[in-house]
């Protein structure tokens, strides 16, 4: 049985605690639990979470059906059935929450797609695959929940092929933020910091993955957090029938939060596009 650092293993409680997943399904619409990219600041929550994993799609290249994907930190998989679907690509989900896994595994199967993925408990500090085994590394808002953030990149590059590509994104502090600012979102996701753009950039290097480039998207957080608020409290009656009310309360306050992080200049988010580059 695979045992996890703390910090993973505060996160894998939470995310299958029966008021995380009720709340994550309704709200994000059962496919995404990421951040969207917004047309306009009243899109809907599952248009904009679809936009970003197509905009994260066309920043990969040569995806195709050869193509061996690990998703890591997967969630309920969308992203995984949207590249299976959009490209006939092979996609392995690594996720911690066994209950998210569940689900899906069903919705994998309801939309004909199992064929082409696999859903794998674990998680990304210790990689149950072996040695230039993907074509491409993809995670969404995932790797900020690590204690260790080093090991997961350090995994990521150890699993990829030379050449192949590392897309993530990931909310993260600025690199010279005011990290007192910032100290209820620490707070409420059990850790002492996050990444930053810096730290990503240094640790890749050191695991021979070369930047390509970053899109920089943090007023689109923004701009998620305030949505997901918003559509909290749209759905509060509802939500009420299945999640307690004391979560509810907690995650509004935790979206404002992120809100007036990323107001204040302390927090950016965007896409990192890394290939890996090991010298032979």
């Amino acid at each position: 049985m695979q045992t996890y650092t703390e910090p993973v293993q505060t996160a894998r409680n939470y995310y299958n605690s029966q008021d995380a997943d009720t709340f994550y399904y309704k709200v994000w619409g059962g496919e995404d639990i990421h951040i969207g990219l917004y047309d306009t600041p009243k899109s809907p929550v599952f248009d904009a979470s679809r936009k970003t994993v197509a905009a994260m799609a066309d920043s990969a290249e040569n995806l195709n059906s050869d193509s061996k994907v690990l998703d890591i930190g997967s969630g309920y998989g969308g992203a995984a059935r949207y590249l299976a679907k959009r490209f006939g690509c092979r996609v392995c989900c690594l996720n911690l929450s066994e209950k998210e896994n569940e689900r899906n595994r069903e919705k994998n199967k309801d939309q004909g797609v199992d064929h082409l993925i696999e859903v794998v408990d674990g998680s990304f500090e210790e990689i149950p695959y072996p040695d230039g085994e993907f074509d491409l590394v993809w995670s969404q808002d995932a790797i900020l929940h690590s204690g260790d953030r080093e090991a997961v990149i350090r995994e990521a590059s150890r699993v990829l092929k030379n050449d192949g590509e590392f897309v993530f994104t990931d909310p993260m502090q600025t690199d010279h933020c005011d990290c007192s600012k910032l100290q209820p979102i620490y707070d409420r996701i059990h850790l002492e910091s996050m990444g930053s753009p810096g730290f990503y950039r240094e640790a890749c290097k050191k695991y021979g993955l070369k930047e390509k480039g970053f899109q920089e998207h943090t007023k689109h957080m923004i701009t998620h957090y305030g949505r997901i608020r918003e559509e909290t409290e749209n759905m509060e009656d509802e939500l009420l029938k299945s999640v307690s009310p004391e979560y509810i309360n907690n995650m509004k306050v935790g979206l404002q939060n992120w809100v007036n992080g990323g107001k204040s200049g302390n927090l950016v988010w965007g896409i990192f596009v890394f290939k890996k580059q090991i010298n032979s």
